[in-house]
């Protein structure tokens, strides 16, 4: 029987973004990394909630080489380590690339859903990028977009503030 999941964004979803000058964007060292406030709770929540909880990300600092393999490895650790998340996925590479993996093609979510047997109908795509919401909606899942001062022209089917909004309402088994 197919399962329900919540796909992650890693930054700006699980761990804050990083300005640099006027752009936002990926930590690229260890001291740089910070939690999103409530994050641990939220991928508690959801795990209670009946949900599989993954992680998909493009990390193109690799293909640009402005962050080493090492570098992002220890952030996924710390990730592993911190929440109990299911399975994590990342695209190392950048546009011209053109890979399945990269978001906002949703190679990422359709061979999660493969693997874990996830019914994506069911399944939510939590972003902070219109490349996420895109990949979530071409996948076939409800998306949320986390309310950011950069992405307030893109267009999901919900919104919140904090990823503890989220886990609120599906514990409550509130529809979205």
């Amino acid at each position: 029987m197919s399962k329900p999941a919540i796909f992650l964004d890693r930054d700006g979803v699980i761990n804050k973004v990083v300005m640099r000058g006027k752009k936002e964007g990926s930590p690229r060292t260890l001291s740089e990394w910070q939690w999103e406030d409530g994050v641990v709770d939220a991928v508690n929540n959801f795990k209670q909630a009946g949900y599989l909880v993954f992680i998909v990300t493009n990390q193109p600092d690799i293909a640009r080489e402005l962050m080493t393999q090492e570098t992002l490895d220890n952030f996924h650790k710390k990730v592993w380590n911190t929440l109990p998340i299911d399975d994590l996925m990342f695209c190392p590479h950048d546009n011209h690339h053109n890979c399945h993996c990269r978001k906002p093609k949703p190679g990422m979510l359709l061979d999660l859903a493969k693997k874990w047997d996830i019914n994506l109908a069911n399944s939510y795509m939590v972003g902070d990028r219109g490349s996420d919401i895109a990949a979530g909606k071409s996948a076939g899942c409800k998306t949320v977009l986390l309310s950011r001062p950069y992405n307030q022209s893109v267009t999901a089917d919900q919104y919140i503030k904090v990823l503890k909004d989220l886990s609120c309402l599906l514990s409550n088994n509130k529809p979205l």
